[in-house]
């Protein structure tokens, strides 16, 4: 898969890429951690926490999380012996772009605010 560096716009993740973060998003707990993840932008949260505000077994909640930050979804910062997770935002941009980017068939008014990165 593409890493994708801070700098770059949001371009739409390629296909292969956007398939990789849809099925690391395709299981209950990695997507309610994800979710989680999001309200505490850009800071993130500790995986212990996200464990226990989500109810799943620290161990079981790590392998998510690092099914996560392979797909890019996520990033991982260690802090001592804590790791703390935050969201990826230009995979998160990118893979918004790649659902949005054909919206509307170039008539605006069928997709009015639905992609937020064009004027559709």
């Amino acid at each position: 898969m593409t890493k994708i560096s801070q700098s770059d716009t949001a371009a739409p993740l390629p296909e292969d890429d956007a398939v990789a973060a849809f099925a690391a998003l395709a299981n209950k707990d990695r997507l309610a951690a994800f979710r989680l993840i999001l309200t505490a932008m850009p800071e993130g949260l500790p995986s212990g926490q996200i464990a226990s505000e989500l109810s799943i077994a620290p161990t079981r909640m790590s392998f998510h999380l690092a099914t996560l930050e392979r797909a890019h979804l996520l990033t991982a910062q260690r802090e001592g012996r804590v790791v703390r997770y935050a969201i990826a935002p230009q995979t998160m941009r990118g893979l918004l772009r790649f659902l949005t980017e054909d919206c509307c068939s170039g008539d605006p008014t069928l997709c009015q605010g639905l992609n937020p990165f064009s004027s559709c």
